[in-house]
């Protein structure tokens, strides 16, 4: 039988550049988190529709 490991999804929003890409972590309600690799353009689109969304 497999171990069983609790889910730790808690957390700060984590983003971090892995070589050439850049890894963003998003905790989940309920536990777990949303891993999302993307190149620096589509990071920078992000922020655009990100700063967007704000105003």
């Amino acid at each position: 039988m497999a171990a069983m490991k609790p889910r730790t999804g808690d957390g700060p929003l984590e983003v971090t550049k892995e070589g050439r890409g850049i890894i963003m972590r998003v905790p989940l309600e309920g536990g777990g988190r949303l891993v999302v690799e993307m190149t620096p353009e589509e990071a920078e689109t992000l922020n655009k529709e990100l700063q967007g969304a704000l105003e």
